[in-house]
């Protein structure tokens, strides 16, 4: 399903600028709820009854959070057509309330990969050049606080070497759908293991000097000339995790922001200083990280116990 429809037949110029006002990725789960939503036959426009009965029908089978994202779909999709947007009928918005309240809407989070977990990981690291490489994905990856589509996304003119570091420029971020630009700090570290030195150590040995910066590293070490994905990000997490003894239950390719996020709390960083380098949109998204990672800063049952 077309998420956004033509009331006209447009040039193709404007055509390209309408079908870039969201992000490719945002436009492909649309694009996926949409699928779903008719697979199940659903139809758009939908009347308010039938999208009640949509939710109440998947509401065992799927999360709320899943939930909340079909209706935004649906009701994205509405709106580009012009029609009435059953998502905001009182039947809809009572029939959600209800599913939130008999199945919770707690919603799941990747566990935070801690200063202490990363220093251990690292330490059971190797000496071949995917050691390497991973060393330098997870050091950048963590001390940048960064999403695992901008991590892939680096390539090497986006490094900028200063006197206390490296500036990393990304180039797009979910919190900049307008392509912007971000800048990311990342300082030499005073301990053992420094982000700047892994990567500057896997960028002489891959020979990598124009291109992406995470690349494939095949088992005879060769490096690849693509870009690593998204979804390796994750997995290269998990392996490392797992190699160091830990149980790699929880982590995911957000392990890294989250565990930079929440160390820093701990820590008593400000969270103003936190959020400068997490890029968060918001404070609330923030204490999501903060609220977890302090629960036992200064914990009331502590003191008296």
């Amino acid at each position: 399903m077309q998420l956004v429809a033509f009331a006209t037949n447009p040039s193709p110029e404007t055509r390209f600028f309408i079908e870039n006002s969201v992000s490719s990725n945002s436009r492909r789960a649309y694009e996926s709820d949409l699928r779903e939503f008719q697979r199940g036959g659903g139809i758009i426009p939908a009347s308010p009854e039938t999208l009640a009965e949509y939710l109440a029908c998947n509401a065992a089978r799927l999360s709320v959070a899943t939930l909340v994202r079909r209706l935004a779909s649906i009701s994205k999709a509405h709106q580009v057509r012009g029609v009435v947007n059953p998502v905001q009928s009182p039947l809809v918005r009572a029939t959600l309330r209800g599913i939130k309240r008999a199945y919770g809407c707690a919603q799941n989070q990747a566990k935070p990969l801690l200063r202490d977990e990363l220093i251990q990981v690292l330490d059971a690291t190797g000496r071949r050049a995917k050691d390497l490489r991973d060393r330098a994905l997870l050091l950048v990856g963590w001390a940048g606080a960064l999403r695992r589509s901008e991590l892939v996304n680096l390539d090497s003119d986006h490094v900028e070497h200063v006197r206390q570091g490296i500036i990393l420029h990304i180039q797009n971020s979910k919190t900049d759908q307008e392509a912007r630009g971000q800048k990311v700090g990342i300082p030499f570290a005073r301990g053992r293991w420094c982000p700047v030195a892994a990567l500057e150590a896997w960028l002489a040995i891959s020979g990598i000097s124009e291109g992406p910066i995470f690349r494939p590293v095949d088992r005879h070490g060769r490096v690849h000339d693509c870009r690593l994905s998204g979804e390796a990000v994750g997995e290269v997490i998990r392996e490392r995790i797992n190699a160091a003894g830990l149980d790699q239950c929880g982590y995911s390719g957000h392990s890294l922001r989250a565990g930079l996020a929440t160390s820093a709390s701990q820590m008593g960083v400000p969270t103003f200083k936190i959020r400068a380098q997490t890029r968060h949109a918001s404070e609330a998204m923030l204490n999501r990280y903060i609220r977890d990672g302090s629960l036992f800063h200064e914990n009331a049952a502590g003191a008296v116990l």
